[in-house]
C-alpha cells in the first residue's frame, strides 16, 4: 500500500481519509492511534503522527484528552467536497479542454458518458451472471 516517491505521512492521512469516505471509519468513532498506524505500516511513529496532525489541522480529526483522536462531525462531507473539487480539476477540466478541440459540446459529452456508463454496468451485470 505504501507508494515509493510519495511522502509517507500524506499516504497515511489519505488512507484514514479513505476509511472515512467509505464509511469504515464513522464520524465520532475513534481513529487509529499513531502507534497503531506506525505498527501497521511499519513506519516511524513520528511520521504517522505527522499524518494524523495534518488531519487534525484540516478539521477531520479531533482529540479527546486522554482517550485519543476521533473523527469529527462533518468530516465525511468535508472530504467528499475536497475530493470532488480535486476530481473536477484533475479529470473534468482536461476532458472539457479535449472535447472543445474535438468540437464536442456538453450534450455530446453527456451522451458519451451515459453510453460508456451503461456499457460498464452491462459488463458488470453480465460478469455477475456467470
Amino acid at each position: 500500500m505504501i507508494e515509493e516517491g510519495r511522502a509517507l505521512f500524506l499516504q497515511i492521512a489519505e488512507s484514514v481519509e479513505d476509511a472515512i469516505i467509505d464509511g469504515s471509519l464513522a464520524e465520532e468513532s475513534q481513529a487509529p492511534s499513531t502507534n497503531e498506524l506506525a505498527a501497521f505500516y511499519r513506519i516511524n511513529p513520528a511520521t504517522a503522527a505527522k499524518g494524523v496532525a495534518m488531519l487534525a489541522d484540516k478539521g477531520v480529526l479531533y482529540k479527546r484528552r486522554g482517550i485519543g483522536m476521533f473523527v469529527a462531525p462533518g468530516a465525511r462531507e468535508l472530504l467528499m467536497n475536497e475530493r470532488r473539487a480535486a476530481f473536477a480539476d484533475r479529470f473534468v477540466e482536461p476532458l472539457l479542454a479535449e472535447a472543445r478541440k474535438l468540437g464536442l459540446g456538453p450534450e455530446d459529452l453527456q451522451l458519451l458518458i451515459r453510453d460508456r456508463a451503461a456499457a460498464q454496468v452491462a459488463a458488470i451485470t453480465e460478469g455477475d451472471a456467470r
